[in-house]
């Protein structure tokens, strides 16, 4: 589909919010421009990146929503640690956290990146892996000043792709 095929599906919502997300959108060739086309058609825009991936170019209109990768996840080779300096406090930082283990790995990688107070943190149990009530507890314990989520879409279609 072509940038204004995008643009026009949008429209066709009727919606002041999109996410660009999926897989890894700035893998694809033209995310930087749709970015941009987005914020300037007066869209709230936003882009869930794996954080693998160099946002420097990112329109600075957009909140970008970045993933750092926990040791859990078997990728947390993958972090390009070059994009914390990038961050902006309209941005957020995210962890889908396995375990205990990984829970520890990323409340030690807040305190030693000091990412509180410069961005939104976000912690997300991985889905049947990690029950939702041990990690409340665990933030609720620690005082870590982070937002819980839920995969929210894990509970809605499951595994189901493309929705």
């Amino acid at each position: 589909m072509s940038l204004s095929g995008i643009l026009q599906q949008v429209k066709s919502y009727s919606t002041r919010y999109v996410t660009v997300t999926g897989g890894e959108p700035l893998a694809q060739r033209d995310c930087w421009l749709l970015l941009k086309m987005l914020c300037d058609a007066g869209y709230t825009t936003s882009l869930e990146t794996s954080g693998a991936i160099d946002i420097s170019q990112v329109d600075k209109r957009v909140s970008t929503i970045m993933d750092i990768k926990t040791p859990g996840s078997g990728e947390s080779d993958r972090n390009r640690f070059q994009n914390i300096e990038l961050l902006k406090s309209s941005d957020q930082v995210k962890f889908v956290i396995t375990d205990r283990v990984d829970y520890d790995w990323s409340r030690q990688f807040i305190e030693e990146n000091e990412l509180t107070g410069k961005c939104e943190i976000l912690f997300s149990p991985v889905h049947g892996e990690l029950d939702p009530v041990d990690m409340a507890e665990w933030i609720l314990n620690d005082n870590l000043l982070v937002r819980m989520q839920i995969q929210l879409h894990k509970y809605l279609w499951g595994d189901e792709r493309g929705r």
